[in-house]
């Protein structure tokens, strides 16, 4: 379970509250205005940002003096964050080892991930010599490879066209069963695809989270001047 233990984080003069707890295995979409502090979340989860207060925790494991390196959680960024100089098959490996020293059997493993997701052979290109939807599938991938309980997606697939973006969000679902997944998302349409619960982000709070069809057939005040 990740929990939220009285958590205040600030940036200048923005300040975001959270209190909360999210269940092992849950899918969970962050909604909200720009700048109301989602991809704040993320950052203090990942180990970016530091709480002024409070503490964080996954299964029982205090995050907060932990770096990111050492944290069970994996991100996908909005701009997948692959490196132009390595190769797609290093790229992905990063997700085994910082180092890239795989053994046979994890390079092997990470071959298989990029069959998964349908980069089968393509492991010898650079990030440039793929399209779009492709270097998606590559940042993916390298979440697939490891075994990190939490996966925070920061819009990873919000440059793409509706139907690559269903197709990587119903991977996302099926390859990550099992794992808590916290996704921040301006797009309705993709909780109501992969999202058990949302969390509406707020006036400088995060509220707990309420079950997906729950929440849209009954929109709290600050759901419903979001959506229009």
């Amino acid at each position: 379970m990740l929990i939220f233990d009285d958590v205040v984080l600030k940036q200048g003069d923005f300040s975001l509250s959270v209190a909360l707890s999210i269940k092992q295995g849950a899918v969970t979409a962050l909604m909200g205005q720009s700048g109301a502090g989602k991809s704040t979340l993320l950052a203090a989860i990942a180990g970016f940002l530091s709480p002024d207060q409070g503490q964080i925790s996954v299964d029982g494991v205090k995050l907060n003096q932990l770096s990111p390196a050492k944290r069970p959680v994996s991100m996908l960024f909005q701009d997948n964050n692959l490196f132009p100089h390595l190769s797609v098959l290093q790229n992905v490996g990063l997700g085994l080892r910082g180092d890239l020293r795989l053994s046979a059997i994890e390079a092997q493993h990470v071959s298989d991930v990029l069959t998964d997701v349908g980069l089968g052979g393509m492991g010898d290109r650079k990030p440039a010599a793929l399209s779009g939807g492709q270097q998606s599938r590559a940042a993916l991938a390298r979440v697939l490879v490891g075994s990190r309980s939490v996966v925070l997606l920061d819009e990873p697939f919000a440059a793409l066209g509706p139907a690559l973006k269903a197709e990587m969000l119903d991977l996302v679902k099926t390859r990550l069963a099992g794992r808590t997944i916290v996704m921040v998302s301006h797009d309705p349409a993709d909780a109501h695809r992969i999202a058990d619960t949302v969390c509406i982000v707020a006036d400088g709070c995060v509220s707990a989270p309420v079950e997906t069809k729950e929440l849209f057939a009954n929109p709290p005040e600050a759901l419903s001047d979001y959506l229009g």
